[in-house]
């Protein structure tokens, strides 16, 4: 469950997609907030108002990203009309009787079955034979590693035993979602989470098709019918100033502050093809959810805040989220820093 104060958002869009959301994702899509354009390399996009970036540019040469305003219908006031009755009881003498002798009835008993678990929690088994560290090796050994991140929903790109970028991203991500060192290799203390995992990964949502951006952790959730289908290690915006050299207009510069904006969104533009051109670098294939501010593939993403505002996956990553049609247009994207779910 969402461990906010919650209230209650019913989607209008055709897929229904999210039924939960917290007041402050409501009250980010009504303030006026800095976004940006986005950009890569290390991450760049430029920092300019919501109203803008939403109506406008979101990079050098890209089309505009309309964002519709949400539209809370109003509540329909609650009647009271209680009725009140009384009646009048005239009293009566009984003629007395003889009670026939008692007998004691089987009790009944009433089984209250027991609660199931949340909607968004999926059920593994504990491997009977614990995980070795391996380290970053390549072996049979992390072939097994990478199945069972697989299992736990933690993405890279195939049990091949050969310890490559996406296990090491996957490693990381798993590393962080227990609360571990995030080294991205597998030493002991990830070998003993992994073998002893007994549910597939969840995050904060718990109904509805959509992506959860988890700042705190700095991991994305792809959910399918409230349940997560993939977990993506990630690096969104380092929340520091920044002035730099404009790339589209040498000679210019650009200045802002790298924020990835917390709120519901949805995803409202995209461009398929390759690396792009930004105002402050390269991004890989983007899929831009408010203003400027897309994820995208980048050849950086490291285990912390990294990013002028995007939200950054490796280019492997990026391939497959447009191959497996992840991310389709107006998609809902919940950002947030909320605590570790229980």
């Amino acid at each position: 469950m969402v461990a906010w104060g919650i209230m209650v958002v019913r989607s209008t869009s055709a897929d229904g997609r999210i039924r939960r959301a917290s007041r402050a994702a409501a009250a980010v899509l009504a303030a006026g907030l800095s976004v940006g354009a986005c950009a890569a390399g290390e991450g760049a996009e430029t920092a300019a108002p919501a109203e803008a970036a939403i109506a406008g540019n979101g990079e050098a040469g890209g089309a505009d990203g309309a964002q519709d305003p949400a539209v809370a219908a109003p509540a329909a006031p609650a009647t009271d009309d209680p009725a009140a009755t009384s009646a009048t009881t005239t009293p009566t003498t009984a003629a007395p009787t003889t009670e026939a002798p008692t007998t004691t009835a089987a009790p009944v008993t009433f089984t209250t079955p027991p609660a199931g678990p949340p909607a968004n929690r999926v059920a593994v088994a504990a491997l009977a034979t614990p995980l070795f560290p391996v380290g970053d090796s390549n072996n049979d050994e992390t072939a097994r590693v990478q199945q069972r991140l697989l299992e736990l929903g933690f993405w890279l790109d195939g049990a091949t035993g050969r310890y490559d970028i996406t296990t090491y991203q996957a490693v990381m991500a798993f590393q962080k979602y227990v609360g571990l060192e995030t080294s991205g290799e597998v030493d002991a203390d990830t070998a003993t989470s992994l073998s002893a995992m007994t549910l597939r990964a969840y995050g904060h949502a718990d109904a509805g098709t959509l992506i959860e951006i988890d700042k705190t952790r700095q991991l994305i959730f792809f959910y399918v019918d409230g349940k997560v289908e993939w977990v993506f290690n990630t690096s969104t915006g380092n929340g520091e100033s920044y002035i730099e050299e404009d790339q589209n207009s040498p000679g210019t510069l650009v200045e802002g502050v790298s924020l990835t904006p917390d709120g519901l969104h949805k995803v409202n533009r995209e461009r398929p093809v390759g690396w792009w051109d930004g105002d402050l670098g390269q991004i890989y294939r983007p899929k831009y959810f408010v203003g400027g501010i897309a994820i995208h593939g980048s050849n950086s993403v490291p285990n912390y805040p990294a990013s002028h505002g995007c939200v950054r996956v490796t280019v492997q990553a990026m391939d497959f989220i447009w191959e497996a049609g992840l991310m389709p247009l107006t998609l809902p994207v919940w950002v947030h820093q909320q605590a570790r779910p229980a």
